[in-house]
């Protein structure tokens, strides 16, 4: 398709924060355009676990019911194993917010924002198509150069652009807006087998000194495998040879041994995320916005880089909904500051608890383990445990009353 040359706000990027900023704009009535480089929903790998304050937000903005229609697995609990001792059970229902983590996959959640804002005037989108460059005039963003599927360069105008184009984002480095990027000490290895019947709705954590994994039940019948290995540390890996990374990751749970020698048979099985964390000075000046990924890399730990991002398009939609109706002009910095103040605090939050995480997973010397152990032994033992997981993973989220109501009177869309 051709896209169209003006529009209120352009959104570089249509994966989860991207589509979902998209559909909230239209329904408010703002001509809203999203691209993407891509010209499927697919990704490789992607957060799937959608925190429960998500799902109370997205159930509250409508979209429950295509949730319902499409299904999803309900996480229970969190269990951690260091050595061969369970050392943390953290039972999510037991949290006050009353609603479970549900395990979704992230094409699937993708459609469901798209297909309820294609039934909307104001929406439109443009699948295969790429950011080139952003358009400024005396130092104001005005739009952005966009190449289109059939090799068309197109020229945008937007009041606002809106840079949700992820952890290498594009429109983050033509804007001038520096990332300080600082990488973990590992990476992370992902792949999925098939879910034994009676396997419990818990995630997984076991480790055996540096060596962990995360096994993720994950909808409809799969267990989604995350393997840590030392930064840079892929190449060393094959080196050594598939066989001995899969006797490593099968060594690590007996349970899922038999299910590694038999269906991972090659490194085209797996997915390799390269680990860091992004931070930003500034996330916006005039005419352009980042959000996701482009303004504050998470890592996979505890799966919270889609429930920031979600949160992030559910902060943004009315404060984007005001400065329009103040004037003709582009969204001006100052017009998004209190947004990014806000994003940015809980974020860095998120961030420092996912660091101490990695901090305490990468212990090795015997001493090291027996300490580790012995700590996560205690927070299990402390009713604070349930305090502190529900302050990192259940921080409430806000939803504008504009945008309840919208979502209440909103068709009921099942995605294709």
């Amino acid at each position: 398709m051709t896209v169209t040359t003006e529009t209120d706000v352009l959104i570089v990027g249509g994966g989860p924060a991207g589509a979902l900023l998209g559909t909230l704009l239209a329904r408010r009535g703002i001509a809203v355009l999203v691209v993407e480089r891509q010209t499927t929903f697919d990704r490789e790998f992607r957060g799937e676990t959608l925190a429960a304050p998500s799902v109370d937000s997205l159930r509250g903005l409508g979209f429950g019911p295509a949730l319902d229609a499409h299904g999803f697995l309900e996480t229970e609990a969190v269990t951690m194993r260091m050595e061969g001792r369970d050392v943390l059970h953290v039972d999510y229902r037991r949290f006050p917010i009353g609603t479970l983590p549900i395990d979704i996959p992230q094409p699937s959640l993708i459609g469901i924002f798209h297909d309820a804002a294609t039934a909307l005037p104001s929406f439109s989108y443009g699948a295969g198509t790429a950011f080139t460059d952003l358009v400024v005039e005396d130092g104001v963003v005005r739009g952005a150069v966009l190449k289109e599927a059939d090799g068309t360069r197109t020229t945008v105008r937007a009041r606002l652009v809106v840079g949700a184009d992820g952890r290498f984002s594009k429109v983050r480095r033509a804007a001038g807006l520096e990332a300080d990027v600082q990488p973990m000490a590992r990476d992370f290895l992902s792949f999925k087998l098939p879910r034994p019947a009676g396997w419990k709705h818990e995630a997984e954590l076991i480790a055996d000194g540096e060596k962990h994994i995360m096994v993720l039940p994950t909808f409809p019948d799969l267990l989604r495998i995350g393997h840590n290995l030392p930064k840079k540390g892929l190449s060393q890996l094959k080196r050594a040879g598939f066989e001995s990374f899969r006797d490593g990751i099968a060594a690590l749970d007996e349970r899922i041994a038999p299910l590694v020698h038999e269906h991972l048979t090659s490194w085209d099985d797996t997915s390799f995320l390269e680990i860091f964390t992004a931070e930003l000075d500034r996330w916006s000046r005039d005419g352009l916005v980042l959000i996701g990924d482009a303004s504050h890399t998470c890592t996979p730990i505890l799966g919270q880089g889609v429930n920031v991002a979600l949160q992030d398009a559910i902060v943004l939609t009315p404060v984007i909904a005001r400065a329009l109706a103040d004037g003709q002009g582009p969204v001006t910095e100052r017009q998004l500051a209190g947004f990014v103040q806000q994003r940015r605090t809980h974020k860095r939050f998120v961030t420092k608890f996912q660091r101490m995480q990695e901090d305490a997973l990468s212990k090795n010397s015997p001493l090291q383990k027996l300490a580790r152990r012995a700590r996560y032994r205690l927070l299990d033992k402390l009713p604070v445990k349930y305090k502190m997981f529900d302050r990192v993973i259940n921080a409430p989220h806000e939803i504008d009353p504009v945008d309840r109501e919208l979502g209440r009177k909103a068709p009921a869309v099942v995605a294709g």
